[in-house]
């Protein structure tokens, strides 16, 4: 079952923890992809110096960070791997969670076929963003997605539980002291973490 708007409504650092263990589903035509998120890291908008829309930067890009919470916020890094986001808490208030980690539940062979690595580890088949990213087939297509409805793309309850750790965010040393904010959270053991 998808999750509802209320389940949105939190704040980022919240919602970071709470996405741990639920299922990221993506339907690509006939075909469904579930995964488990495994890793996240929380970006709390204005005062976050590593938020792309700190001090409430609305920009074309950052605009979808500006509305309800239950919205995907895809961006491309380095020109070349996307990023998907969860937009939380209430319209106005520019906050995302990044998904950075997820282990592969059901549709192997898709995700394999989009990955094309010459790897042998699964881990490496979904083990960062931009990897996700490119095995789910998310790209900007899906920015401002509503996954609350979820026809392409949703987030549903695992009902399980996880031993959770946090740590620093990665690659983000220009926020000055945000980058020592312990907002990067993940599935304790759980080998498909990036880091």
């Amino acid at each position: 079952m998808n999750l509802k708007l209320d389940f949105y409504k939190q704040d980022a650092v919240t919602l970071a923890k709470n996405l741990l263990g639920n299922l990221l589903i993506r339907r690509i035509k006939d075909k469904e992809i579930r995964v488990k998120i495994v890793e996240t890291e929380a970006y709390v908008g204005p005062e976050d110096k590593a938020c792309h829309a700190y001090q409430n930067k609305k920009t074309k890009r950052t605009k979808v960070m500006f509305k309800r919470g239950g919205h995907s916020y895809v961006y491309l890094i380095y020109g070349i791997h996307h990023c998907f986001n969860v937009v939380t808490a209430s319209k106005g208030k520019p906050e995302a969670v990044l998904v950075r980690a997820v282990e592969p539940i059901e549709g192997w062979d898709l995700i394999r076929q989009n990955r094309q690595i010459k790897s042998n580890k699964d881990e490496d088949l979904t083990n960062g963003p931009g990897k996700l990213c490119q095995a789910l087939e998310i790209d900007k297509s899906l920015n401002g997605h509503d996954l609350v409805k979820g026809e392409k793309i949703c987030i549903a309850d695992n009902n399980q539980s996880y031993n959770i750790a946090a740590d620093k965010r990665i690659n983000i040393d220009y926020a000055e002291e945000y980058k020592d904010k312990l907002w990067r959270f993940y599935i304790k053991d759980n080998s498909f973490v990036s880091k």
